[in-house]
């Protein structure tokens, strides 16, 4: 389990940043685990700012929005880039999704943990195919916390790492849910993959 950090109520000018990655499979809670510590940091009386890539509509147009339907408001945004136009003087950042954005996600979020943000991601850290999903792996490297969430398998019961896509596209980013997808462990996974 994650231990948070004591909220940082230093002076901004004496506050210290760091990245927190949340990765997993579809359907292993990484959203809820980002709702649940933003949720954390407003109780703490933290400024909070939230961001997910403006492709990702699935279940609402602008809020992050967990399988389990909890959501939190945030901020639809096309580039990486745009999150530092919009941080302004928040503490902490959420990103949700962060697999869809490219690597100048990284440059961003470290010129905010640099800034003395806590700066929270969530986002898949493999493909359909089982292969990392760019750029989690880089952003998993220079985060201080890094938190593996686990699925159920679909299909044996067992925890599961991996997200099998159950149509026939070959595209890298296909949006959709437990009818595009199931989480599978190692075993299964190879078992059913095409």
């Amino acid at each position: 389990m994650f231990i948070e950090p004591s909220p940082n109520t230093r002076r901004p000018a004496e506050r210290k940043g760091q990245i927190e990655v949340i990765c997993g499979s579809m359907f292993s809670g990484k959203t809820e685990e980002l709702i649940r510590r933003l949720h954390r940091a407003r109780i703490a009386k933290l400024k909070v700012e939230i961001f997910k890539p403006s492709i990702d509509k699935r279940y609402h147009e602008s809020d992050v929005v967990s399988h389990n339907e909890n959501s939190i408001r945030s901020t639809p945004v096309q580039f990486a880039g745009d999150i530092l136009l919009l941080a302004g003087n928040c503490e902490v950042v959420g990103i949700d999704e962060a697999q869809f954005f490219d690597f100048e996600l990284l440059r961003v979020v470290q010129l905010l943990a640099n800034q003395g943000k806590r700066v929270i991601l969530a986002g898949l850290d493999m493909d359909f195919e089982g292969k990392p999903f760019e750029p989690m792996p880089q952003l998993m490297a220079i985060a201080e916390y890094v938190t593996k969430v686990h699925a159920i398998c679909m299909k044996c019961g067992d925890l599961a790492a991996f997200s099998l896509r159950l149509s026939a596209s070959k595209d890298k980013v296909v949006l959709g849910e437990k009818e595009s997808y199931e989480a599978r462990c190692r075993k299964c996974f190879l078992e059913d993959k095409k």
